[in-house]
């Protein structure tokens, strides 16, 4: 025989019509489970080199929350806010690394299969849903802000000083208008992009929360990129547990200067004044500013472009909750899509005040994510026997798990 037989398996997992056919939507990676020592990942070779990670999970941590951090420590004071900031930002990185532990056993690089291995379809379900209400709170942030910036752009190009309800100054109909023209067409693409199947799973979240005692799940928002931890690991180049580790290290502390430097400076600008959303503070100052225009359309642009990447993960957690072993179908592709973004849209127009609703997806979501998942798939999956005798991380999972409880509370 001219070929081993190990290597005539592999071509098999490998061929097109066992792979490609279900990548597009459910982007899972086969695992090697029965090799627990040497887990390997046939499905896909990594290419991305150790900055581009970096940059893509920092893309993934970064999102529109960063506008109301400055409200954020005008209601917590600078020392709270930055201990709490500090916390949050430790806390997401250790459980980073429970992440990969976890996935280093057993050879999986999808969040939500981890919860399957973990606690089977329970497990999967749980995870599904919370990227689910985590990512449609972060497209109704960014559709409010469409709604309520967009006019304002508009109205400051054209001058008009007393708007006087016309059309294309009302924001209900100009998300609309965006989301048919701009939005829909690119989340109805089969694929964001060939060069990297991450952007598919880069997002921006923490939608803006108005209240003080909300403050924790906005920094808990802040940090929420362990579902793209994994997807990001499988496609860097050569990797490696530490490497990776030092990828979400770098990303996390680079977010943390930027989170730390926009609340630190929008607050001492305006002190009591400073609003929920930093634009608005700038605004009353001259509406006209062209400094603060160019900031407004930066921001409409890229909010807008964001609710189709953020919308796959979405489409992606519905497939694999709904229709598992399916192979791609446009027509449920294009359903989904539709449907998502109807029932956003409708939120957006017609919800008098989201921000309860934000409040709820900031203390649960979030700190499932971030928090009680990480640790419960490490206390599941992690056999003792590989814990540090001097120091063990099961006792550091349950004091993460009762600080997300308190989140919770």
């Amino acid at each position: 025989m001219k070929y081993p037989f190990k290597v005539t398996l592999k071509y098999y997992i490998l061929t097109p019509g066992n792979v490609e056919a279900n990548l597009a939507e459910s982007s899972e990676f086969l695992s090697n489970a029965d090799d627990k020592k040497t887990p390997h990942f046939t499905d896909f070779e990594g290419k991305t080199s150790f900055g581009m990670s970096v940059f893509n999970l920092g893309n993934a941590i970064m999102g529109s929350g960063i506008l109301g951090l400055a409200y954020a420590m005008a209601n917590t004071g600078i020392v709270l806010f930055v201990i709490l900031l500090t916390v949050i930002a430790g806390l997401s990185a250790y459980s980073i690394h429970l992440l990969l532990k976890s996935s280093g056993v057993v050879g999986i690089r999808a969040y939500e299969q981890l919860g399957f291995r973990a606690f089977g379809t329970p497990g999967k379900m749980a995870a599904g849903i919370a990227i689910t209400l985590q990512n449609i709170g972060a497209m109704s942030s960014y559709l409010y802000i469409v709604k309520y910036e967009f006019p304002l752009v508009i109205q400051a190009f054209l001058k008009v000083d007393n708007p006087s309800g016309e059309w294309y100054l009302n924001g209900n109909y100009l998300v609309v208008i965006v989301s048919c023209s701009v939005i829909l067409p690119l989340a109805l693409m089969k694929q964001l992009g060939k060069s990297s199947q991450t952007d598919s799973y880069i997002k921006l979240h923490t939608p803006l929360i108005l209240f003080t005692a909300y403050t924790v799940p906005i920094l808990a928002f802040a940090f929420v990129c362990h579902p793209e931890v994994l997807p990001i690991y499988t496609e860097l180049r050569n990797p490696t547990k530490t490497k990776m580790q030092h990828v979400s290290n770098i990303s996390i502390g680079v977010m943390y200067i930027m989170y730390l430097l926009a609340a630190l400076f929008g607050y001492l600008t305006f002190v009591d004044k400073v609003e929920a959303e930093l634009l608005h503070t700038y605004s009353r100052i001259d509406p006209y500013d062209t400094l603060i225009l160019c900031v407004r359309v930066a921001v409409l642009t890229a909010v807008t472009l964001t609710v189709p990447i953020v919308l796959f993960p979405v489409r992606r957690a519905i497939q694999q909750l709904f229709f598992p072993n399916k192979t791609f179908w446009w027509p449920r592709h294009i359903a989904i899509a539709v449907t998502l973004l109807s029932l956003i849209n409708l939120l957006v127009i017609f919800a008098p005040n989201i921000l309860g609703i934000f409040g709820v997806i900031g203390a649960t979501s979030a700190p499932c994510l971030i928090f009680i998942f990480p640790a419960v798939f490490y206390i599941r999956i992690v056999p003792k026997e590989e814990e540090p005798f001097i120091f063990s991380p099961s006792l550091m999972c349950f004091f993460i798990i009762t600080m997300a409880l308190k989140i919770h509370l």
